[in-house]
Order: structure tokens, then sequence, then C-alpha cells
């Protein structure tokens, strides 16, 4: 993927503020006149001692000091207000992008996301996106105060001298924006570096927590270990090349501020003795120079931060502007899955080559219980997900009545259906609440009655805290076949009108399946059934079944 350039990605930044522009203007504005008050105490210390030779008459000494005191308190309240309005702004606009990135995760789900790390979305949508606060917080008001102040600051000296004027301008412009622009195009790779090795050492550490019980009993904590210091040196590479820049950064512009301040002494002695300035006007020129390059020398001093905040905005906007694989259909309409119809369907995973489904035309009418059968990875689960349009067909068409699947609202076809996979994921909350997952407003009663079609509710009844029992991480506190049985008894306390079952009975014995399959059979008269299986056991239920073989779909005698 092509890189955006600083500026592209600073652009787009800004123009996700568009919404809180007042309060942008408001955090401005007291930046700039925190600035000038805090400018103001060292100029009228110089002020004060022009009055007291007498070579300035428009203000007295002690009025001058009454200047200094009511300009110090002024840069407290001001600064107070600008980081005040500053800081809410960065965490609104965090907010902002997290909904955002979620929603761009939801419209990706599932088919654009299965060969993503989970622990690189993890640190995406928590420390990328945290970093992102330097940037609205400490970047944008900076910049903007930057050029207001100095500007302002630029006039003045040019109305005591125009060589003072021009001094200024030339140091406040390489200080402000030379050296920032020059050093972030240096260091952008370590920045980008960064964030790509911290983000896949992420990934491998959660990977290795979620195994952790299978590298202890394979003897492979070693190596294990190896490659997280291996992560570790690469980061503190990536992290030392970093501070050298920040190092390099910090020097030049000292030593830009130093180098104003001794040509302004320079200049300003020559124009002194030529009679150009007085000597009040030197002073003041001299102190107003070296107080005033805060703001600028902020921004310069930003370009470390920046290096590895643009890096994570452009991982962010990178997900944004990733396009789903299916789009999905607005609205809301009531349908129903009365008849169900594939039409010369041909399928073939993107970036994949080969075809998968081949030619496949089949009809399922309400009612029917209808399995499939065949090796493993020849499209039996494929075949599901083009029905739940996790995927879009290569040609031909799926129709629900007379509808186009495709036309058909996303949220409409995720009411009339229900998968239960061999993988059931539970959510570290109580069994009550993962079982509420498929009803939300469900009474206990109704999750009760499902966990009995599901044969799981004896099991809860012996918990210390029976439906109140939290499942763990993962659903570490449960057996992988309590964990299906759950999942079974979300599919029935859902009471779709197709219930689809991937391997349902895997992580069962025999006696447990012939009691899961037989709750299946009473309790799902009137729903379509589609069931993948590997065992001839569990295709009993099912009034037909089909064999996926040469990519077709053929139908057993």
């Amino acid at each position: 993927m092509k890189r955006l350039s600083g500026l592209s990605i600073m652009r787009r930044l800004i123009l996700e503020l568009s919404t809180l522009t007042p309060v942008m203007m408001i955090t401005i504005s007291m930046g700039v006149l925190g600035f000038l008050a805090a400018i103001a105490i060292t100029v009228f210390g110089a002020v004060a001692i022009g009055a007291f030779i007498g070579e300035i008459t428009f203000i007295s000494f002690k009025g001058a000091l009454i200047v200094m005191g009511v300009c110090a308190v002024l840069r407290g309240l001001l600064r107070y207000m600008e980081q005040l309005s500053g800081h809410y702004i960065a965490f609104k606009i965090l907010a902002i992008l997290r909904d955002k990135i979620f929603t761009a995760l939801r419209k990706l789900a599932p088919a654009k996301l299965e060969g993503k790390e989970k622990g690189n979305l993890i640190s995406m949508v928590t420390s990328d996106i945290e970093l992102l606060e330097v940037f609205y917080a400490h970047t944008i008001a900076p910049i903007c105060i930057a050029i207001i102040t100095n500007s302002i600051i630029t006039y003045i000296l040019f109305r005591i001298h125009p060589s003072f004027g021009l001094i200024g301008g030339l140091f406040f412009i390489a200080v402000g924006l030379i050296i920032p622009y020059a050093s972030s195009i240096y260091g952008k790779a370590a920045g980008v570096s960064y964030r790509q090795t911290f983000a896949k050492t992420n990934s491998y550490i959660l990977d290795s927590l979620r195994g952790l019980k299978e590298i202890l009993l394979f003897n492979n904590s070693e190596a294990r270990l190896k490659a997280v210091n291996h992560s570790s040196e690469e980061l503190n590479k990536s992290q030392a090349k970093i501070k050298g820049h920040e190092g390099l950064v910090r020097a030049l512009s000292d030593l830009m501020v130093m180098l104003a301040i001794l040509t302004t002494v320079f200049v300003g002695s020559g124009l002194y003795e030529s009679g150009a300035v007085n000597f009040a006007q030197y002073l003041i020129a001299i102190v107003i120079l070296a107080a005033s390059f805060g703001p600028v020398v902020a921004l310069s001093n930003l370009s470390n931060t920046l290096l590895q905040t643009f890096a994570c905005a452009e991982r962010l906007f990178d997900l944004l502007d990733e396009v789903p694989e299916v789009h999905e259909v607005p609205g809301n309409q009531q349908i129903t899955s009365n008849e169900i119809s594939y039409n010369q369907v041909n399928f073939e995973y993107p970036n994949r080559s080969g075809v998968l489904l081949e030619d496949v035309s089949m009809t399922i009418k309400k009612g029917d219980k209808i399995a499939l059968i065949g090796e493993s990875g020849i499209g039996k689960s494929t075949f599901v997900k083009l029905l739940m349009r996790f995927f879009d067909v290569t040609s031909g068409h799926i129709h629900i009545e007379d509808r186009n699947i495709k036309e058909i609202p996303t949220k409409s076809l995720r009411k009339t259906q229900t998968l239960v996979s061999q993988e059931t994921y539970l959510f570290d909350e109580t069994i009550e609440q993962n079982i509420k997952l498929a009803k939300a407003n469900a009474t206990r009663e109704e999750v009760i009655a499902a966990a009995k079609k599901a044969s799981i509710h004896d099991f809860i009844e012996t918990l210390p805290r029976g439906y109140d029992t939290r499942v763990g991480e993962l659903g570490g506190n449960v057996s992988s076949g309590e964990k299906q049985r759950i999942g079974l008894a979300r599919a029935f306390l859902r009471e779709s009108e197709v219930l689809i079952l991937d391997e349902p009975t895997s992580n069962l014995d025999t006696l447990n399946e012939g009691e899961i399959l037989k709750a299946i059979k009473e309790n799902s008269k009137d729903q379509t059934i589609v069931l993948i299986s590997h065992r001839k056991s569990t295709t009993a239920i099912c009034e037909k079944t089909y064999k996926i073989q040469d990519r077709k779909i053929i139908l057993e005698a």
C-alpha cells in the first residue's frame, strides 16, 4: 500500500475536527494570548529599565512593573483555558475515531478480518488511537498559535527596526518549519518501523498467552521467550533511532535560537552605534526575540512524537479506507425464508487461485432438514457463508423467495438466520449473559428453557452461582463440549427461521451427541436446518444429504 505523506496525514486528521472547530478557535485564541502575556512579562522588564534610565516615556517604571504582574496572572489563566479546551477536543475526537474504527471493523467482518492479526487490531484501537491525542491536544493548536504569535512578534520587531523583523522572521521559519519538516522526512521510517514492530509484538504475546497450555505441554517456552526477546530488541533499536533523532532536532533548535540572539546582538550594536535605534529599543529587541521562540521551539520538539503519531494515523486510515468484501444493504424490512435457491453459483475466494464451488444449483424449502458432508476444505462451510452473505458469489445468484440475497437488507437477513459453529466463542461474562447474546431482552425463564433444550441446564445448576457464573476469558472455565452446548442454547433462544449447524456436536461424546440431536429434532420442527458434519450419525436428523465432490453438490441416495 502506498505510504501517505506527512502533510496528507495531517490534512486528513484536521478534517476529522470539522465539528469541533469553534472549540479549536477558543484553544488557539487562548494560546496566542497566553504566549503574548508570557513574552510581555520579560519585555516589560526591559521597558521598565528603559523607563528607569529615561529613554522610555510612554509608561513609568512602576507602571511597567504592574503590567508585568498582570501579565503573569493572565498567563496562568490563559494557559489553563488553552489546555482545558485543547484536551476536550483531543478526547472527544478520540471517541469519534474509536467509533469509526469499530464501525469499519463491523463492516469488514467477517471476510476481511479472517487474515488479520488480533493483537495488531487491539494495538490499533488502543495505543495507536491514544497517540493521536498528541496531535489533537499538542499539535494543531500549537501550529496555529506559533504562526499567529510569531507573526505578531515579527511585526513588532519590524516596527522597532526592519532589520530586527527580518532576523526574527528568518529564524522563526528555520526553527518552526524547516527543522521539523526536514527531520520528519529523515526520521519517518523509524516511526513507522517502531509502530509495526510494536503491533507484531502485541500479536505474538497475545497468541502466546492464548496458547500457554500448549507451550508448556510441548516444552516450547524457550523458543517463545527468544522470539519475545528478539522483538524487544527490535523495539529498542527503533526507539534508539527515534531518540537519536529527537536529540538532533533539539540540538539544532537550540543552536538556531542562540544564533538568532547573537545575530540580533551583533546587528543591533551596529544600529545603536549608527543612531538608528536607541539603547532601550536595542535592549527590547533582544529581549523580545529571546523570549518569543517558545511557540516555534514547541513545534520543533513535536517532530519526534509526530513520527509515531503519523505512523499510527496512517495505520488507522488504511483500515478505514479498506473496502469491505461485502457491502451491507441498509434497511430493516421483514422477510421470510420460505424458499432458498442457489442458481448456477460459482465461487472462489479473493486472492486465492481455483474455483471452490462450481455451477451449484439447489432449492431449500421452509422446514427442510438438509446435511452437507464431504472432506475438509472442499467448500461445506463456504456454502453456508454464501447463504449468510459473509461473501458474495463470484457468479450466479442466491435467492430468498424472489429476491436476490444481495438486495435484502443485511439486518433482516441476520434476523432470519442463526449459526452454531464448531468453535463457540464465549465472552468473559456470566453464562446467562452469554446465552442472552441471542436475545438481549430474554427473561431468565426463557434462558433456562433454551438451556434445557441444549442439555446444559443441569450442569449450570451444579455451579456455585448457577447462571450468574462467569465463564472466564475465552470461556476458560468451561469445557469445549459445554461451550458448544451454550452455543446451541443461544440458537434455541434465537428461534430464527434458518438454523445453520457447522459441526454442532464435534466436541461432544456419543451419549451427549444423541441428546443434542434429539433436542434439535424436537425443537426445530418448523425451522429450516442446514447441517455440516463429518459424522454420518449427526446427519440422521436430516431428510436429505448432499455431498460436495469435485466442486459440485450431489444429492446422495
